[in-house]
């Protein structure tokens, strides 16, 4: 399911931090949800949001909708998070991440929700997801690196949890320019919606 999938988007507003919604805890979907006209609709309007803004993934809860629900898409080669990992559209509902490597992995974050802000978070290295795709089917990913990186900071918004609550050093959270100034290594990675 790529960008040709879904014609006809429109571009969300983007709740940000201080919004009540970015803190509430996001209510399941259900399958008949999944498969409805406003659904379909929601789920259009993500992609899309995500795309116009440069993100590499995006939380129902972004766009005002507490619903547990995230859409993720990323290159491998872009010149601000050069991973080399790159995810086609993954479509999830009612996710639930299971750790299965404590080993802690870091990034330079940011997110649509804190704009202008970059800030390193430690994440678990390796998780395990369980989720309903597009079409209300049970899917497992195994995701590690950066992927399983975005696959905790979206989630984290279902739960009302925002990358800046899991940065532990205070001197690693900075404006974009400043991080990019100060704090950018050549070829270090960065994640960021």
């Amino acid at each position: 399911m790529g960008r040709e999938a879904y014609p006809a988007m429109a571009i969300r507003k983007i709740a940000r931090l201080g919004h009540p919604v970015l803190r509430q805890k996001a209510r399941d979907v259900t399958r008949e949800e999944i498969s409805s006209p406003e659904m379909r609709r929601l789920l259009k309007d993500m992609v899309e949001t995500m795309h116009e803004y440069g993100g590499v993934g995006l939380a129902a809860p972004q766009v005002h909708e507490s619903l547990r629900l995230a859409v993720i898409e990323f290159d491998g080669d872009s010149g601000r998070y050069d991973t080399g990992q790159a995810q086609s559209l993954l479509v999830v509902f009612n996710a639930r991440v299971k750790v299965l490597d404590e080993t802690l992995s870091g990034f330079w974050e940011g997110c649509l929700s804190v704009p202008g802000m970059r800030g390193y978070v430690e994440r678990a290295s390796k998780v395990e997801v369980n989720y309903l795709d597009e079409r209300g089917k049970p899917q497992t990913i195994t995701a590690d690196g950066f992927l399983a990186t975005v696959f905790q900071h979206e989630l984290d918004h279902l739960d009302g949890t925002l990358y800046v609550d899991k940065i532990t050093d205070k001197s690693k959270f900075a404006f974009t320019e400043e991080y990019s100034r100060y704090h950018l290594e050549e070829g270090e990675p960065e994640a960021t919606e």
